[in-house]
Parts: structure tokens; C-alpha cells; sequence
């Protein structure tokens, strides 16, 4: 798929744009746009020892919304026949409520350059066959198979999706781009004598098959193994409030959860973020810098060009301790009176932008990850995450550790697992006393939802946090 055949995919052109946008605004409202979408996807997995699925399908379509004052009127249509994008469109009119119709003059629509492209397709998916991706998969099966005797079921899957996106608003701008997103999973299960434990490892790059390599390979199978025959050795910690010390890496699934989305600009307008009154204020220590970032290339959050026509860019949401900037789409950067940080995101044609996260992470401090754990007495080191509970606007959160260590006496001792960490996200960033120089943007398979379901990305350095209630036994 090129960006000129897009224009072929829909059968449309600048002048039908400008026909259905005139539609959207034939009842008044402020603004309108046109998104359109064509992705194809394809798995194939390994399944009890064998790679024995494939699948592929293609979903396309278009949205058509239209912004009145702080209202947003929005429909689809799987079809791009005119007449059905017309129809999508006369609905979408319906939340402005001019008694006329009305003739609002839509702008020639003018190309947006892309300042950057963040993911260039060097060796697109579509020129490998199924037996070239099967390749992969059973040397991952062999990888994992030789690291240890007890593995009993591998479970294994690489998916590959390219989306074309085709992007005309009333201000006249328009925008293509095409997005590659990749990943490779595993899951192991292990035996050792009456017990059984699991573990899995994943990937996700916006690539194209150059993602897949003997090295990513040998990476999952040790990822998977190790963190797999750790659990074997693993108890629960005692329960209570204590130091915890977050690795560096996939503890930023917290950062997003808990304090991301806290930064959303929709749930700051709304007066439901804890920081809706915090703007310019002191919230943590001076050492924390807290970003959200769009411009990694080939990493998952990455966005050429957000799904309103804005491009990606690089925004710090906490400088220094102090809060800057929330995350913003075209409605609240409008309500604040400020541009937009090319937050507006969407899982699909079907769903209208709101402000999501792109890639959240807190930069590195000037500790290492050997002075945190040494400055503990007793406490806890995490991680790994599975399943979380977090309550968005006040950011209350329960979080599932799947592995981490105790730490007694300033050295990490005996491993843990299936405990929680409870607490919430404002006061555990407030609590933070010191950062390591480790920073890790982990490259998982993370999605973030939010009433749809977007790519992300997240990282930390190792973090002290001086106190979080751990879920655990009576001792």
C-alpha cells in the first residue's frame, strides 16, 4: 500500500471531499472532518507444538464528525459509496441546529507535510509469504525448547497490520499516511514436579517484517524461560505499607494508568482529573520530568500525524516537578485557548478522536538502580505487571505483581509474586524520592483502553517510592 493509492482505495478525491464536508456543515457547526481508513491484518500462530492458524482480513471505512462549540456530532460508514458517505455525514450535521440549511464555504483542501516520518516501511509485510513468518515461530519454539526441560506448552504468534489513513478537514487540510504496527508474542508453561507456572514475553514495533530477526528471537525465549523459572522460586511477600522500588521498564504501565491519563486534557476540561486546578504547580520532586511522546520512530505510540491532521510531537506533561501541559486534542486545545499536542487518537474509523496517550515515560534521574534498593531496610522490588484496576479520575489504583524480589537490608533476597500494590497514582508520584539513571521505554505489546482501544507505549527508570500498601500474607 503507497499513500497514492489511497486516494484509489476510496474512490474519492478532493473535490468529493469537499461535497461531503459542505454536507457535514449544512447545519451549521464549527468545524468538520473526514477520516478514512483501510487496514489489513494477518496472524499466524503456534499452537501445542505446532504453527497450525493464519488468518487475514481487511476492515475499511470512513467517520465523518462535526465540532459544535464543545458538542461533537459523529457517524460511520463501512461503505464509501458517496451516497452512503453522505448520509454519514447529514447525520453527523445533526448536532449543530441551524433551522436553515447553510452553505459554510469549505477550503481548497492543501496537502499537510508530515515534518517527520517516524516509521518508514523498509521491507513491507506484504512481500512475505506465510512459510517465511512460520520460519520465525519455530525457531522461537527451538529457542525456548533449549533453555530448559520442564517447558510443557509453548504458545506463540506474530501479527502484522498496515493501515492507510486518508485525512480532509474544513480548514482545507488534508493528510495520508501509513501506519505499520507488528508484534511477536509467547507464552510458556512450565512443570516442576506437582507445580505449574506460566510466563509470556511480547514485542511491538510500527515495522515491517525487517522487525523479525534471530535476535528478537533469542531475546522472547530468555525473557519467557527466565521470568518463568523465577515463579517456581517465589512466595508472597508479607502484606502492609512499605518502600517499593518500581524496575525500570514495564512499571510504566503505572505512569500511564495511574497518572497518565490523569493528564488527559478531556478529563481536565471536565473538572474529573485530580489535576484539573494544578496547572503550573509543584506536584512532585524536581528530579521528575514526566513526557508523553509521539516521535520515537518505529515505536508503537509513535504518530506521523494524529488522527485530527496535527502532527506528532514530543510534549513534557511534568518539567521539573512542576506540571506543564496536559495532553490535548482539537476540543480542548480550543477550550484552553492553546494548540493541540497531536493527542487525538482513535482506535478506528468507527470511534471519534478524544486525547490519549501516545509513548509515557519518565525520564532518567541521576541515582543508579543499586543506590535505590541499598536505601531500603524493607520493602519490595516489581517488575512485572499483569492485571490492573485504576480509577481514572482520582487515580486510585490496584495493580497485580506477576514477579519482583524482597528487599532486606538494602539487597534484593528472595522472589515474590501474586501480591498487589494499592495506592494511588497522584500521591505515589508525590511519594517518589528518588530516580535512577536506568530509564527503559518497553517495547510490549501495550494497549491502552479507553472506551476504545489505542497502541501505546510506556517506560520508567527505577523509582523509589517511599510508601504503597502491598497485598500479601500476615506474618
Amino acid at each position: 500500500m503507497t499513500q497514492t493509492d489511497l486516494f484509489g482505495l476510496f474512490g474519492t478525491d478532493t473535490d468529493m471531499a469537499r461535497r461531503l464536508l459542505s454536507h457535514a456543515l449544512s447545519k451549521g457547526g464549527d468545524y468538520a472532518d473526514i477520516f478514512f481508513e483501510y487496514t489489513t491484518t494477518n496472524e499466524i500462530s503456534l499452537r501445542d507444538g505446532e504453527v497450525n492458524i493464519a488468518a487475514s482480513h481487511i476492515d475499511s471505512g470512513v467517520g465523518i464528525r462535526v465540532l459544535c462549540g464543545e458538542k461533537t456530532g459523529y457517524a460511520f460508514s463501512e461503505s464509501t459509496e458517496f451516497e452512503a458517505m453522505k448520509r454519514a455525514a447529514l447525520t453527523a450535521a445533526e448536532i449543530a441546529n441551524s433551522p436553515e440549511p447553510m452553505n459554510i464555504p469549505v477550503q481548497d483542501c492543501t496537502p499537510l507535510a508530515c515534518r517527520h516520518d517516524f516509521y518508514p516501511i523498509r521491507d513491507s509485510w506484504e512481500q512475505h509469504s506465510v512459510e517465511e513468518k512460520k520460519r520465525y515461530l519455530i525457531m522461537l519454539k527451538d529457542n525456548i525448547n533449549a533453555l530448559s526441560d520442564s517447558i510443557i506448552n509453548i504458545n506463540a504468534r506474530i501479527s502484522d497490520q498496515e493501515s492507510g489513513i486518508l485525512f480532509f478537514n474544513s480548514l482545507g487540510e488534508m493528510f495520508t499516511d501509513i501506519r505499520p504496527l507488528a508484534s511477536v508474542y509467547a507464552t510458556v508453561v512450565m512443570q516442576k514436579g506437582d507445580r505449574i507456572e506460566n510466563f509470556y514475553a511480547t514485542r511491538s514495533f510500527r515495522k515491517g517484517f525487517d522487525m523479525l530477526s534471530e535476535e528478537i528471537v533469542r531475546q522472547l525465549a530468555h525473557t519467557a524461560v527466565e521470568g518463568c523459572s523465577r515463579l517456581f522460586e517465589a512466595s508472597q511477600p508479607p502484606c502492609g505499607q512499605m518502600q517499593v522500588v518500581m524496575g525500570a521498564g514495564a512499571s510504566g504501565v503505572l505512569l500511564h494508568e495511574a497518572i497518565g491519563h490523569t493528564f488527559e486534557a478531556d478529563f481536565n476540561r471536565k473538572g474529573i482529573s485530580i489535576f484539573s486546578d494544578r496547572m503550573g504547580r509543584k506536584i512532585c520532586i524536581p528530579e521528575i520530568n514526566i513526557v508523553d511522546d509521539g516521535t520515537i520512530p518505529f515505536n508503537r505510540g509513535a504518530v506521523n500525524i494524529d488522527d485530527e491532521g496535527v502532527p506528532g510531537q514530543k510534549t513534557y506533561m511534568v518539567r521539573e516537578g512542576v506540571l506543564e501541559s496536559y495532553l490535548h486534542d482539537r476540543i480542548s486545545a480550543s477550550y484552553y485557548g492553546i494548540e493541540s499536542t497531536g493527542n487525538g487518537r482513535r482506535e478506528s474509523f468507527r470511534y471519534m478522536p478524544i486525547p490519549r496517550m501516545r509513548a509515557t515515560y519518565m525520564e532518567g534521574g541521576s541515582a543508579s538502580e543499586e543506590d535505590l534498593i541499598r536505601s531500603v531496610r524493607h520493602g519490595i522490588y516489581v517488575d512485572q505487571f499483569s492485571n490492573g484496576q485504576v480509577q481514572i479520575g482520582a487515580g486510585d489504583f490496584t495493580f497485580f505483581v506477576k514477579s519482583g524480589y524482597m528487599i532486606e537490608n538494602g539487597k534484593l533476597t528472595r522472589p515474590i509474586k501474586d501480591t498487589n500494590i494499592i495506592g494511588n497514582g497522584p500521591e505515589a508520584l508525590a511519594d517518589i524520592v528518588a530516580v535512577a539513571d536506568n530509564l527503559v521505554i518497553d517495547d510490549s505489546t501495550w494497549t491502552c483502553g479507553k472506551g476504545q482501544s489505542c497502541p501505546v507505549s510506556c517506560g520508567m527508570p527505577s523509582v523509589l517510592v517511599n510508601k504503597l500498601n502491598v497485598g500479601g500474607i500476615n506474618e
